[in-house]
């Protein structure tokens, strides 16, 4: 099932477009959520390693762990929204939209790893 939102405020303060528009699946949402939560579990073990004045070895380790880990969610979020936003897009003959979707989803990934 597709979520959708409609028209107001977000939570983040952008403004969302009036028309509804389509929204991951539930179940990658929580998939994502998870990696999020783990994602700050790796930052608040990091921040005790310096606390704890642990090497920088160690450190390094584990902050190149939570590189990968960032990494992971940005590929996940990306499946779901070739299988939702673009999909739906290409579905109800918007394929060019859907493709300029993709290639600008795929440019800001693609630019920070």
């Amino acid at each position: 099932m597709i979520t959708t939102i409609g028209g107001g405020e977000s939570s983040m303060g952008s403004a969302v477009p009036r028309k509804e528009r389509l929204y991951l699946q539930d179940e990658a949402e929580r998939r994502i959520q998870n990696r999020l939560s783990r994602l700050e579990g790796q930052v608040r073990g990091i921040k005790k390693m310096l606390a704890h004045h642990e090497s920088c070895d160690d450190i390094l380790v584990q902050v190149a762990a939570l590189k990968q880990a960032v990494n992971a969610v940005a590929v996940e979020l990306l499946q779901a929204h070739m299988e939702t936003c673009v999909l739906e897009r290409v579905e109800v003959g918007e394929g060019k939209e859907a493709l300029e979707s993709l290639k600008g989803a795929l440019s800001k990934v693609l630019r920070h790893i």
